[in-house]
């Protein structure tokens, strides 16, 4: 069962600074390859260099270097990966296998550390483990994606079930007004076939017919008029009043800012004058800790290494004085001073260092006190900038506010002015229809009156209805709408249930998976302890922020019999220390199976398996084989004695 890209060469792995390995060449060959030895030998070192060539970034570089390297080559093709050490981090570098090492990180790189036996340790929910290598994202993303839709529509539909009852009320406000439009139309055509009626018959009546209807005809467009200056009077005053208001507002805000803060320019003066401070308490902490580091080595190499035995031989060449001053010298608490090349006692040394740290930490402490003065002036330095900012902005939209109510109280003036010219033209056009009224034409005029003043009216009540009738047609128009909307909403609850099953389904088919493949290795493994390995999938309500939601949890349970045939369940808290180490690598073992990692990477690395004895280690080498071109497992001596003599053996990294 080998993967798309199978290895059929031997392996070729150089690694430097990897682990604990300064430098190696180790060849492997296609199968099971056995890193044989006592501990502390680079095993797991060489496994990490494995992990590295691979693409995992989970191999450490050398304690002491700055920069390691691992080549790995097979098949005519080779891979590479450079670490390098960059301000405490590790880097990784080159051409690795995979680009994406995730799920061989997960479930088959199994050495000690390995996430996946870590996490049944803990007795952590696995369900983020199990589910991680599965792409469950693109149907989270498409589940919140249609949730957002199903609340604009509910909140879209909501509206529109208000507007329903805004209708009725709509239409009897309709109704009412044509009603009223009717009745006043009735009444216009009443009195203008009254004044049809009226007998004018001489030239000279219908001559002075047509000058009254002349007169009421300019009264009528006069009056017209006026509303019109009236309206527009009207609509600057309420623009001039809420000016006004603005401008009281934003002079309130004004007189709140103080005059007498100090200048953020000042401040910049400040804090430059501290960093500058700063910078000199950094130039005088970094000498304090090489002095510091210099006199600590020195201290612990004693000084200057002077060599004690030629001094002696260019004495008088007495060998018992020479003896004697070795012993002296041996039991003396004194070392050479590295500064003036004599005797000094240990203790003053290490007092005056003791005093140098004192001091180092004092400039520390300093420097820490300037820092925070820094940011506490640095943050008012930007308040007083922000506020200047904002003042200069109000100040500004103030004399805006001058020049608009300067230009409106003008506009005000002149519309005053020309209401009340208006004012005086209808009351002028009015006195000369009163003339007209007479004995003869009394009843002619004050038809005229009545009829100008009913065609006002209905001008009124026909604009007042059409906005009434468009308010309604505007309703109406979103019966479809609601209908599309409804239709909608539908479609993403059905959706939406869709996707939440499939992403069930998804989970409980993981779950199967898992349970199904433990059992096959705990069959294998016939561990005597542990009869059954499985996992349960659950509901739990946890809070996210303000809410509770539902999620799914995987639990990890035993099976166990007791020595009277018994069986009964217990939970991974309850387990042996190497009871959880075969627990937590069933499951990573489980894990390959399940998400078929042979398929990604041709390689499994195993490590840390004491708790199993060399013969099931053996039977699980043996049935791993077939999924794997190239297993590595790191054993004990011992326990790699049960293993079949066909293997490739490695004893020396």
């Amino acid at each position: 069962m080998s993967s798309p890209e199978s290895v059929s060469s031997s392996i070729t792995v150089l690694a430097e600074n990897i682990g604990g390995i300064d430098s190696t060449e180790v060849t492997l060959q296609p199968g099971v390859n056995v890193l044989t030895g006592r501990n502390a030998t680079n095993r797991t070192s060489f496994l990490q260099t494995i992990m590295a060539a691979l693409g995992s970034r989970r191999s450490s570089l050398k304690g002491d270097a700055d920069a390691g390297h691992v080549e790995l080559e097979f098949d005519d093709e080779q891979y590479t990966r450079y670490l390098e050490r960059r301000n405490g981090e590790v880097v990784f570098d080159g051409d690795p296998y995979l680009d994406d090492p995730e799920l061989p990180d997960l479930f088959a790189f199994l050495l000690e550390s390995n996430e996946a036996r870590r996490a049944v340790r803990r007795g952590d929910d696995l369900r983020e483990l199990i589910m991680q290598p599965i792409d469950t994202d693109e149907i989270e993303a498409e589940i919140s994606m249609l949730e957002a839709e199903k609340r604009e529509l509910d909140d879209r539909l909501e509206e529109l079930a208000q507007l329903d009852t805004e209708l009725p009320d709509l239409e009897a406000d309709r109704v009412a007004l044509e009603d009223e439009i009717e009745a006043t139309t009735e009444r216009i055509e009443t009195l203008e076939a009254e004044l049809e009626a009226f007998d004018l018959d001489v030239e000279a009546s219908r001559a002075r017919k047509a000058e009254i209807e002349s007169a009421f005809a300019d009264l009528q467009t006069a009056r017209t008029d006026l509303e019109s200056i009236e309206y527009d009077l009207e609509t600057e005053r309420e623009s001039y009043d809420e000016l006004e208001r603005e401008r009281d507002e934003l002079e309130a805000e004004l007189e709140a800012f103080d005059d007498t803060q100090e200048s953020p320019d000042r401040l910049e003066g400040r804090v430059q004058e501290l960093r500058a401070r700063k910078r000199s308490l950094d130039t005088t902490v970094s000498e304090l800790q090489s002095v510091i580091r210099f006199n600590e080595e020195r201290l612990a190499d004693d000084g200057f290494e002077f060599d004690l035995e030629e001094t002696s031989d260019a004495s008088d060449g007495d060998g018992d004085d020479g003896d004697i001053t070795e012993q002296l010298l041996a039991d003396s608490n004194d070392v050479v001073c590295w500064t003036c090349g004599s005797q000094v006692d240990r203790d003053r040394i290490e007092s005056t260092l003791d005093r140098l740290r004192s001091l180092r930490q004092s400039k520390l402490d300093e420097r820490s006190e300037l820092q925070d003065q820094i940011d506490e002036l640095s943050a008012r330095r930007k308040e007083l900038r922000e506020r200047r900012q904002k003042r200069g902005e109000i100040e500004t939209r103030l004399e805006a506010i001058e020049d608009e109510l300067e230009r409106r109280s003008r506009r005000i003036e002149e519309l005053e002015a020309d209401l009340e010219a208006q004012q005086a033209r209808v009351d002028e056009l009015e006195s000369d229809a009163e003339t007209f009224e007479n004995a003869e034409y009394g009843d002619v005029i004050e038809t005229h009156r009545e009829l100008n003043r009913l065609e006002l009216e209905l001008e009124d009540l026909e604009d007042e209805r059409d906005e009434v009738e468009g308010r309604i047609e505007e309703i109406e128009a979103t019966v479809d709408e609601r209908s599309d909307l409804e239709d909608r909403r539908e479609t993403l609850e059905d959706e939406l249930t869709d996707l939440r099953t499939r992403v069930d389904r998804i989970e409980a088919n993981a779950v199967d998976a898992f349970n199904e493949h433990m059992d096959s290795i705990l069959s294998i493994l016939e561990y005597r302890n542990i009869d059954r390995i499985w996992i349960e999938r659950r509901e739990k309500t946890v809070r996210e922020g303000r809410r509770k939601v539902s999620r799914t949890a995987f639990d990890l349970h035993i099976v166990r019999t007791t020595a009277d045939g018994r069986t009964y369940e217990d939970t991974v808290d309850h387990l042996s220390e190497s009871e959880r180490e075969v627990t937590g690598l069933v499951f990573a073992l489980a894990g390959y199976l399940v998400h078929d990692v042979h398929e990604v990477v041709p390689f499994m690395l195993l490590d840390s398996l004491e708790a199993i004895d060399s013969n099931r280690i053996a039977d699980l080498v043996e049935y791993f084989e077939e999924y794997v071109d190239c297993l590595v497992v790191a054993l004990l001596r011992e326990d790699a004695e049960a293993l079949e003599e066909s293997y490739t053996y490695v004893q020396e990294i």
